[in-house]
């Protein structure tokens, strides 16, 4: 069976997480199918099994673990993927004592269900095998492969950096703020080594109640807690002869720094309960958008266990230090939701890109994609306008309609105006003109003056009341 081709079946009650995963899943060509608990969940296999059963625990009528046993009753190997935002030890171990083949944390990015369906349907291993939490295990070539894309000075010197110790045993720890690509980086020191042919494991550190973490990474044998129905191991010896990515490695509770320094130094893991230790050729990387420094003086993370991981440290700059990228960026992903949705590519308006330009991208590339894929979905004009990637009261579109630098280079020259005698007219005056020019045209209506210049009702007001407090309006 490809991954293309299996049926996936959603159980949650919430309508949104179930539409949101619905649209990921389809988007990669899976038949997906919806049901609100866990009996009408029963009642849809019945009349259309499914391949791969993606269900919530706390629901009406029957909840997640209910909705497993039964399930394995008549279906002893299919896989069910749980899915929480109430995470207990008790439940992961009931989950995985019924089979579970994966238990995940909500809040949780959709390619990291996109991803836990691709392992299902790859099968790697029966569903006992499997990892409980937020975790990834991939070969080579796995998934939709992503480009890292710029021409940032900052970003090709990592990239160097990255390229020239990929295949030393020197542990990398990226740094960075959330959504800067730490993660596509990790994978790139992977794929460019010389262990590219063995597996890339990926834990999310901060996914997992402190009372799985531990067996996550070191893995356990059968009987040493309760619950620990068969041996399983642990990413460490998942990653063997491949890469492990520990990202948010600034959230490892204190009492398992110790145990993770240990296993980084002599190079063996101690399962729990375990005869004695087992050896692991890993190469390890970190990621982390916490101030590890801070945390070490504030007794929050161990200082030997810093100097460890931070043998080769990568520091990736946010996307408002990578001016020039973001047209290419926001071209790149243009293009690829267009492709993805059938849909004509547009070109981004004069006014998208000054906005693009000026705001400040505190969720960086991340929010970026999901911004144009937003916009590629959404669009009904001829360009892709303001509104199509941000709502009116959102701070994207809550920017001054021109803010510019006397030094700023980058700027579209198209984005400066002319006054009748050819002189260059101030841009406030220009700004000016704007807002009177659309309040003019739709008859003083606030609301279709604001959608017409791509700002937000908020700014237009502001705006007004600047220039009233400035006499230049009444």
């Amino acid at each position: 069976m490809s991954e293309q081709s299996g049926k996936i079946l959603i159980v949650d009650d919430e309508r949104d997480l179930r539409m949101s995963l619905y649209e990921a899943l389809n988007r990669q060509g899976y038949m997906v199918s919806v049901a609100e608990n866990g009996a009408m969940a029963l009642e849809m296999m019945k009349k259309n099994p499914a391949d791969l059963i993606i269900s919530d625990i706390n629901m009406p009528e029957m909840d997640g673990l209910d909705l497993l046993q039964a399930i394995r009753i008549t279906y002893s190997d299919l896989p069910v993927v749980i899915i929480t935002g109430h995470a207990t030890v008790e439940t992961a171990v009931t989950a995985m004592k019924l089979g579970a083949f994966d238990y995940l944390l909500k809040p949780f990015p959709v390619e990291i269900i996109v991803e836990t369906a691709a392992r299902a349907f790859a099968g790697n291993g029966t569903p006992k095998e499997k990892s409980a939490g937020q975790v990834r295990q991939e070969k080579p070539g796995a998934g939709r492969r992503k480009s890292i894309i710029g021409n940032d000075t900052k970003l090709s010197r990592i990239l160097q950096k990255a390229k020239s110790v990929a295949s030393s045993k020197a542990t990398v720890l990226i740094l960075g703020e959330s959504g800067t690509g730490k993660e596509m980086i990790a994978r790139y020191i992977h794929e460019e080594s010389n262990r590219n042919e063995g597996p890339f494991v990926a834990l999310n550190c901060a996914a997992l109640p402190e009372g799985l973490l531990e067996s996550e990474l070191f893995g356990h044998e059968k009987g040493s807690f309760t619950g620990a129905v068969y041996t399983k191991k642990g990413r460490f010896e998942l990653a063997d002869c491949g890469t492990l990515l520990l990202d948010e490695i600034g959230e490892i509770p204190l009492h398992l720094q110790a145990k993770l320094l240990r296993v980084l130094q002599e190079e063996e893991v101690d399962r729990l309960g375990g005869k004695g230790p087992v050896k692991v050729d890993v190469h390890v990387v970190a990621t982390t958008n916490r101030n590890l420094e801070e945390a070490v003086k504030n007794g929050e993370f161990r200082q030997d266990l810093y100097y460890r991981l931070n043998v080769i440290p990568l520091t990736l700059p946010p996307l408002r230090e990578r001016k020039e990228d973001i047209f290419l960026l926001a071209q790149y992903f243009i293009q690829s939701y267009s492709e993805q949705y059938d849909k004509q590519e547009k070109k981004m308006s004069a006014e998208s890109r000054r906005r693009f330009f000026e705001y400040s991208w505190p969720g960086n590339i991340r929010e970026m994609e999901n911004l144009v894929e937003r916009a590629v979905l959404l669009s009904l004009s001829d360009e892709l306008e303001p509104w199509d990637f941000w709502d009116e009261e959102t701070d994207g579109a809550d920017l001054d309609i021109y803010t510019l630098t006397d030094n700023d280079q980058n700027r579209d020259p198209s984005f400066f105006h002319e006054t009748g005698n050819g002189e260059m007219a101030s841009l406030k005056d220009v700004e000016r003109q704007m807002i009177l020019q659309a309040l003019q045209k739709t008859d003083d209506n606030r609301t279709h003056a604001a959608k017409m210049l791509g700002i937000s009702v908020r700014t237009l007001r502001n705006k007004l009341n600047e220039y009233r407090n400035q006499g230049l309006i009444t």
